[in-house]
């Protein structure tokens, strides 16, 4: 098995990622969705966030070589980016989702030097909004941004065009194609669930009014 493929298997069977293509999860941004993931969870199982954290490790040496600093997005991102600058031996950063309103007024914590090539680490990729941000705020502060890379991406269109459009490169270690592939063969859903969950992700804004 792949690694993509184990690691979909794994955040299935912590419950890091739910399915439901029948009862669909609402998310904060009020889209209706059968999928709901909250890698968080990872945190509390070692030999998950072991896994993880050497295969983001080993995405970026083949990815992005010249990488000289790993930074994470807050708050998700911080953990990983924490075990796989570690693994890397390189410095670590965290980028907030704004810059303080009271010390230095920091957006970015820790010690970003120069113009230090960067790869930042997401934990979750739906439309790409928030690391985009985070990445734009590196670069901002004299960052090269060499990329993102994240544990799982919904591969929604609207992420792909995001990225695209901002000229930032994305890798990720598993995907939704992966893991409802995965959720199949354990007999988690069965072809018409996996039909549904194809549906919503070509259109995941009408994907209940079709």
């Amino acid at each position: 098995m792949t690694r993509e493929k184990r690691i979909a298997e794994q955040l299935l069977s912590i419950d890091a990622v739910s399915l439901n293509p029948t009862d669909p999860f609402t998310w904060a941004s009020g889209l209706k969705s059968p999928i709901y993931c909250d890698n968080r969870i990872t945190m509390s199982y070692p030999a998950v966030r072991r896994e993880i954290a050497q295969g983001l490790a080993e995405m970026i040496t083949t990815h992005y070589p010249e990488v000289e600093v790993i930074a994470g997005t807050a708050t998700a991102g911080i953990p990983h980016a924490a075990w796989v600058a570690d693994l890397l031996d390189l410095p670590m950063v965290y980028i907030r989702s704004k810059a303080k309103d009271h010390g230095k007024g920091n957006q970015i914590e820790g010690r970003l030097s120069g113009n230090q090539k960067m790869v930042v680490i997401e934990d979750l990729i739906s439309t790409g909004g928030s690391v985009i941000e985070a990445a734009q705020a590196a670069t901002s502060e004299g960052a090269q941004v060499l990329g993102v890379a994240a544990i799982f991406s919904y591969e929604l269109p609207q992420g792909k065009y995001n990225f695209t459009e901002n000229k930032i490169k994305l890798t990720t270690l598993t995907n939704y194609s992966s893991l409802i592939e995965i959720a199949l063969e354990k007999g988690i859903i069965d072809e018409s669930e996996r039909d549904l969950l194809k549906e919503w992700k070509k259109d995941p804004v009408n994907w209940l009014n079709k």
